[in-house]
This record gives structure tokens, C-alpha cells and sequence, in this order.
């Protein structure tokens, strides 16, 4: 159910598939026990409280090939990419339709039960180049896509657990407590904000000036599976809370952690963060530059054109789309291209990999570039 005067949930209803009575601990019961994949727990735990609503459970076959051909679930919702618990081909012969199937962590304890619907073959192939526009396993998310089984099993599920000795417990809200928190603040729209990586004074631009039009902010930082090489959760909840601390008004800024796998698909992922951010009460989602993109798969605008393909109507958070940023020495603030006239070589732009090379070396970026205090948490990171 909607707190008061905030966004409903997408498909109108917050899911909730957690039994709160359920045994706990290392699983011994009878039925089939399989242990879920680092994304398939990250899926788990989303589907569970609600992220993403309105999923009660796995998709099915008619839900996988509308989301792959048309971004909707079979009933015409919108959905840009398939949640499927793939198992491999021995596995799936050894699991009958209409069984239940204890979902375990990698230490086997219980996390819930799948109710069987439906078995279907994983296409994997068709999955990545309609949901990733690629089939090369160099790109992140297709390498996971491509390893997963081959049979899908689709039905809905009943959570125990959704995580054993969660990170970051207390940022962990789910929608229903962040909806409660907006509330409590007085909050009639929020603007989501999606990072896996530190804020630096671009991001801060971009979120400041979403506040400039909304009532709060949600920083809503992806702290599930990632890609090697992307900095640490530990280090950049610390810059976070640093950040928030010194540089935002406290009563108009929420942090909270998002539990969720991060899929790198680009435009589609793009579409899925803002469902699982009307989900958890945001009236406004911010989209940048190559949002979710990895590499040179995706335009550096295509996530945000891709709502446009979207049905009418079906998607009731605002997309906020920024161009690229960055400070300029001539007008001597932040500025993007819809608003400095100045030539590149009055930008300070620093590249990834020269941030890095920076860092590394102990030097701080340009103030201009990143707040000191983030600089050196990351060069301190680094050192350790």
C-alpha cells in the first residue's frame, strides 16, 4: 500500500513476500534444496520487499519473452529485463512442476521456497542481444548471463530470510520504510539518485539541482554484485556519509542502500532502476550520462531516450536527464553544455583512469573536480 500523498508503487501494490515466521538457519527440511548465485540472492532479496514490484516470484515463459521482445511483462506492465532462478539441465530434470524448492545462501541456510510453476528453456542467446544488444561475454553482464543454467523454473516466492548478516544494516531500508521515512519528513516528492561509485562535484550538481524541483533526495547507492575493479561498498558508503554530512541539508536528504545486481545493460537497466525506485517512493529519478553503461556497448544517451519506446502512461516516475558536466574556469561553477558556451579547454574533465592514476599516487584531484574530504578517503583506500 502507497504511503500517503507519495507515488504508488509500479503496478499499483507493494509486493511483500517475506514470512516473518518462518524457521531460520541451516536448512534440513525434505524438499529440493538449491543455492542461489550471488545475482539470483540479490534478486531474491529485491522481489522479496518489494523493490520489485510487482513480481511475487520468477518470471515465467510468457513474462520472459515479452520482457526480451517488447520490455513488459506478458500483461503489458512495464519490465525491461527477465528475473529468472536459471538451474542447470541435470538439476532441473531432478525438480517436478508444483514442488516447492528451498532457496539457500552459499552457506546453505534458508532464504524461502519457490513454488514450481514452470520449467522453460534459458535463451540466453536471444536474452542477451534483445535485453543487452550484445552476445560478447566481455561485457560484464552478458559473461554472467552466458554462465548461468539452462533451464529457467518460474513461480512465486516465500522469503524466511532475505539476507544472513546484511552489510550495512542500518541503510538498509526496504520500500515500505523508506515510503514511512519520506512521510515522516513531510516528503510529497523524492528524487532517486543511482551510484555505484563515490559522489564526486558532478554527481553533487546534478542531485543539488534535482532538489532544486523536489522535496527530498534518496542517494540510493547499488551495493550488491558488482565488477571487479569498482570501488569497494565499504569505501564508498564512507564517502556517502561524509559527503551528506558536510554538503546536503540533513531534513532533505535520505540515504539508503540498494541490495540489488548491478547487470551494466545500460538503456533497459535504466528502466529497471526507475521502477525500483518509484517502488521505493521516488516521484523523480535522475538519468545521466551512459546510466548503467559499461565500455562503448551503449550511446552516451540512450538510457535516456529509451523511455520514450515505453507505453504511455505505464511508468509513473519523471525521469530528470543531465547531460555531461563538469566546472568551467571561465563561468567558475558547474556547468553542461545546455548551459556554458566556453570551448573544452576551459573544462576540468578527468578521465577514470586519471582519477585513479591520481589517487594512487596520493595526490588529490582538483577541488574543482572532487570535495577533498571524498580524495582522501579514496587515497587512503588505496593505500591500504
Amino acid at each position: 500500500m502507497a504511503s500517503e500523498g507519495l507515488i504508488p508503487p509500479h503496478g499499483g501494490a507493494l509486493i511483500n513476500r517475506i514470512n516473518e515466521n518462518g524457521r531460520l538457519g541451516p536448512y534440513r527440511g525434505d524438499d529440493p534444496a538449491l543455492v542461489l548465485t550471488e545475482r539470483q540472492q540479490c534478486d531474491l532479496e529485491m522481489i522479496a520487499v518489494g523493490a520489485m514490484s510487482p513480481l511475487t516470484g520468477f518470471v515465467n515463459q510468457a513474462d520472459y519473452d515479452s520482457i526480451c521482445e517488447k520490455m513488459t511483462l506478458a500483461d503489458g506492465t512495464a519490465w525491461p529485463i527477465p528475473i529468472t532462478c536459471a538451474v542447470d539441465a541435470i538439476t532441473a530434470d531432478g525438480i517436478r512442476v508444483g514442488v516447492k524448492v528451498a532457496l539457500l545462501d552459499d552457506d546453505r541456510r534458508l532464504l524461502g521456497m519457490l513454488t514450481v510453476e514452470e520449467k522453460y528453456p534459458h535463451d540466453k542467446t536471444k536474452q542477451a542481444e534483445l535485453a543487452f544488444g550484445t552476445t560478447e561475454t566481455e561485457h560484464p553482464g552478458v559473461g554472467v548471463l552466458m554462465s548461468e543454467g539452462d533451464v529457467c523454473l518460474a513461480g512465486p516466492i516465500e522469503v524466511v530470510c532475505p539476507k544472513y548478516d546484511p552489510d550495512f544494516a542500518k541503510y538498509r531500508l526496504t520500500p515500505e520504510r523508506t515510503r514511512a521515512r519520506f512521510t515522516e519528513l513531510g516528503w510529497k516528492t523524492a528524487v532517486g539518485f543511482q551510484t555505484r561509485n563515490p559522489i564526486h562535484r558532478a554527481h553533487e550538481y546534478l542531485t543539488k539541482c534535482a532538489l532544486e524541483i523536489c522535496d527530498g533526495l534518496l542517494i540510493h547507492p547499488l551495493i550488491g554484485q558488482t565488477q571487479a575493479g569498482d570501488i569497494s561498498a565499504d569505501v564508498r558508503m564512507t564517502c556517502y556519509t561524509t559527503l551528506i554530512e558536510k554538503y546536503y541539508v540533513p531534513d532533505r536528504t535520505e540515504l539508503s542502500v540498494l541490495p540489488a545486481a548491478m547487470r551494466y545493460a545500460g538503456p533497459r537497466e535504466a528502466i529497471l532502476h526507475a521502477i525500483l525506485r518509484q517502488n521505493y517512493g521516488c516521484s523523480h529519478f535522475i538519468v545521466g550520462r551512459d546510466h548503467a553503461g559499461v565500455g562503448t556497448y551503449y550511446g552516451t544517451y540512450d538510457a535516456q531516450k529509451i523511455f520514450e519506446q515505453l507505453p504511455a502512461g505505464n511508468l509513473k516516475i519523471t525521469t530528470l536527464n543531465f547531460e555531461h558536466s563538469s566546472w568551467c574556469k571561465s563561468c567558475e561553477s558547474m556547468v553542461s553544455a545546455k548551459t556554458c558556451p566556453h570551448p573544452g579547454e576551459d573544462k576540468i574533465f578527468l578521465s577514470g583512469t586519471k582519477v585513479r592514476d591520481m589517487l594512487s599516487k596520493g595526490e588529490r584531484p582538483p577541488i574543482e573536480f572532487s570535495r577533498p574530504e571524498v580524495a582522501d578517503i579514496l587515497i587512503a583506500s588505496m593505500k591500504s
